[in-house]
């Protein structure tokens, strides 16, 4: 089954990290957080990636192209200048990816129409941001889709509060919690398993997924929500990324599954 990701955006809240590289190549533990999405849908055995590329695009290419020949050995002759590579001691990432310009304006649904030639061709297929983890069991996600027999399903989360919560009878605070999450009410957390259909929904490079497609699709009944309580986090602002960088230094961050 083919996965997209949607690489292409600004990222201008986090402009101190995306001056020079597109959100997705941000680091959590020194790697980009849309290594951290591969090989969570890797560790699900769905390797089969299609990249929607836009702002600095080159720098995903450049990214992939080194981790890839990287992973290997490699021997220099400065003598002759001869370089030979050798098969790394560690065994390589069984992934296949796609990578795909979909324009520098272009906008969510503009990106994902246009992958439609890459991925939107043998059935069912999931699509996420490149700027989020989570811990959703795919595996359950993708049995629910098929059970239902609609066109799209979206992974509801409800999102991580940005202040503290606070209960009052008059001026008297009785209760204080700070960044609950299950008060929030659900959200579109993306880990989307779509049809093909749904290209129908998109009009063109200007089309914004989140609007006019999610919206004609829940009018024709044909979207369905899979309801994840687990953990959830989109890298949106500095303060998202130090929260990301905090859980992956301390061990145990949650969407971490594989060895």
């Amino acid at each position: 089954m083919k996965i997209g990701i949607l690489a292409g955006g600004l990222g201008t809240r986090l402009a101190e990290e995306t001056a020079i590289k597109p959100k997705p190549m941000v680091e959590i533990g020194n790697q980009p957080i849309m290594w951290h999405i591969m090989k969570y849908y890797a560790h699900f055995h769905l390797t089969d990636f299609t990249v929607a590329l836009g702002y600095r695009g080159e720098y995903i290419k450049r990214w992939l192209v080194d981790y890839a020949s990287l992973a290997a050995n490699v021997s220099v002759s400065l003598r002759d200048g001869k370089v030979q590579w050798h098969e790394p001691e560690t065994e390589r990432e069984d992934w296949n990816v796609s990578l795909v310009e979909t324009g520098l304006e272009t906008n969510t649904g503009g990106r994902i129409k246009r992958l439609q030639p890459w991925i939107g061709t043998e059935g069912t297929f999931m699509l996420t941001w490149g700027d989020g983890v989570a811990d959703v069991d795919l595996d359950a996600l993708l049995a629910f889709h098929k059970s239902h027999g609609k066109l799209a399903t979206l992974t509801a989360v409800r999102p991580p509060a940005r202040f503290g919560h606070i209960e009052m009878d008059g001026d008297r605070i009785t209760e204080f919690s700070e960044k609950p999450q299950t008060g929030e009410g659900w959200i579109n957390g993306a880990f989307f398993v779509l049809e093909p259909e749904i290209f129908d929904y998109i009009e063109g490079d200007s089309t914004q997924f989140e609007k006019e497609p999610l919206e004609e699709l829940a009018k024709d009944g044909q979207l369905m929500a899979y309801k994840h309580s687990g953990f959830w986090q989109c890298m949106d602002t500095i303060r998202d990324r130090k929260l990301l960088q905090t859980l992956w230094d301390s061990g145990s961050a949650p969407w971490k599954v594989w060895d």
